[in-house]
């Protein structure tokens, strides 16, 4: 009885000790998404502070981007929705904060009125276009110390988790 007594604490303590590891001490997946979350703020807070002048949010650039790209041609509201980087479920208030600064126009589809679709203006592409150095110049200070090998690595390892979903 007391070997068995000795075994069970001492296997209970081992148990305790594990467990006390494991909160001190994060899983290798757990750590690479407090960082990555982490890295993201930084990166996103950066990125925010030199689109502020300009009275932009991280999302209302991102939807000027989207039609910049796609510029002369007119994308859907749900065109616009899919290639958010981060998912608003008011596209139609986002369009309308933009549109109310003309930096975007919008028309019904001739056919099907429940269709809006969107093109930046030229006052849009103005801000874009300003805004295109500092950006730049803020991707440099940001990443400007990886080596190109190592960016790509890093696209391609933060690809991998975004597909593994």
């Amino acid at each position: 009885m007391i070997v068995i007594t000795i075994i069970v604490s001492f296997v209970a303590g081992k148990i305790q000790k594990e467990i006390k590891q494991t909160k001190a001490h994060p899983s290798p997946g757990e750590e690479a998404y407090l960082n990555i979350l982490r890295t993201a703020d930084v990166l996103s807070n950066e990125v925010a502070a030199v689109l502020k002048p300009a009275g932009l949010t991280l999302t209302q650039y991102n939807v000027l981007r989207i039609l910049r790209g796609a510029h002369p041609d007119w994308l859907t509201c749900s065109q616009i929705s899919e290639r958010l980087i981060s998912k608003d479920p008011d596209v139609t208030r986002l369009i309308d904060r933009l549109k109310s600064r003309d930096l975007i126009s919008n028309q019904r589809h001739e056919t099907d009125r429940r269709v809006v679709t969107v093109r930046i203006t030229e006052k849009g592409l103005r801000i874009l276009k300003d805004l295109d150095e500092p950006i730049l110049n803020l991707h440099r200070r940001q990443l400007g110390r990886i080596a190109a090998d190592d960016l790509q690595r890093l696209i391609a390892l933060l690809e991998l988790v975004r597909d593994t979903g």
